[in-house]
């Protein structure tokens, strides 16, 4: 497991490996993928238990979905980065042939990725269930979901919550990317959450917020507390993730406007000018 110290370095390549990859193919979602890597970077190398290579079952380790599918870019740099496959793999992203396509397909037998994921809505069903078959298979593992905000507008979403809460689903803890953005604007104008805290709270759910979610070393901290204070009392925990679209990159940063967009040229230049290179380009 590597030190906290470094986290932040790898933060910055794979914030790099983002931007990149949706320029060489001129598709891609970059702000989602940039608000999240603090997130996803904390929990690959700090927070989970992983086993050294990769089989589907996942058995004696921590597992992830993702369920908020599009922000694959971020999800395929952090697996190479993690040592699942190849790092130069990453310039085939979205590419004829390529495993790496738009929204992650198990059909493909990447590593690292146990469902397709992208119709938005589904990635907390799969997850409640895999959380069951490790309380039946008396495995003490944990079961981790990312989801988007807007994400949560989609009605599947909230029978998982009821399930999972009714079943007291307590290896598993649901992020969401709290950023108040969706590829049509601010969630608040497209169709408003209200307060997802008690909403979470009134489906039977133990709810953390996090303020800092732009910062790798508090998101790995808070994590670690969670998986020792929070876990297997009968409530499955939702964290709500206060972070910013398109983090990282300042003309990206805040605004709906960079959900789906690929950067030209000239913005790719501004963009790697604002992020060390730390670990190597692919």
């Amino acid at each position: 497991m590597i030190m906290s110290a470094e986290l932040s370095k790898i933060t910055s390549q794979v914030r790099r490996d983002i931007v990149r990859m949706v320029h060489g193919c001129q598709s891609g979602h970059p702000g989602g993928s940039l608000g999240c890597t603090d997130f996803l970077v904390a929990l690959y190398f700090k927070v989970m238990n992983r086993k050294a290579g990769f089989d589907m079952d996942g058995k004696g380790e921590d597992i992830f979905f993702l369920s908020n599918g599009h922000i694959s870019p971020l999800f395929y740099s952090v697996l190479a980065r993690a040592g699942y496959f190849d790092v130069k793999e990453l310039a085939t992203f979205r590419k004829l042939n390529s495993r790496l396509q738009g929204h992650p397909a198990t059909h493909e037998h990447l590593p690292g990725i146990r469902i397709a994921s992208g119709s938005l809505g589904q990635g907390m069903s799969v997850a409640i269930g895999a959380a069951i078959t490790k309380k039946r298979n008396n495995d003490a593992s944990i079961v981790f979901s990312l989801h988007g905000d807007g994400e949560l507008q989609e009605g599947q979403i909230w029978e998982g919550a009821m399930f999972a809460a009714h079943h007291k689903i307590d290896n598993y803890i649901a992020t969401v990317d709290y950023n108040g953005q969706q590829i049509d604007g601010p969630v608040n104008e497209v169709m408003s959450l209200g307060n997802l805290h008690l909403k979470f709270e009134a489906f039977g759910w133990d709810v953390i917020e996090i303020e800092k979610g732009n910062d790798v070393e508090v998101i790995a901290a808070e994590y670690q507390k969670i998986k020792a204070e929070r876990l297997g009392k009968g409530k499955p925990v939702c964290v709500l993730l206060h972070t910013q679209m398109g983090y990282g990159v300042d003309f990206m940063m805040g605004s709906h406007k960079w959900h789906g967009v690929a950067p030209n040229d000239e913005q790719l230049k501004t963009a790697l000018a604002q992020l060390e290179e730390t670990l190597g380009d692919y």
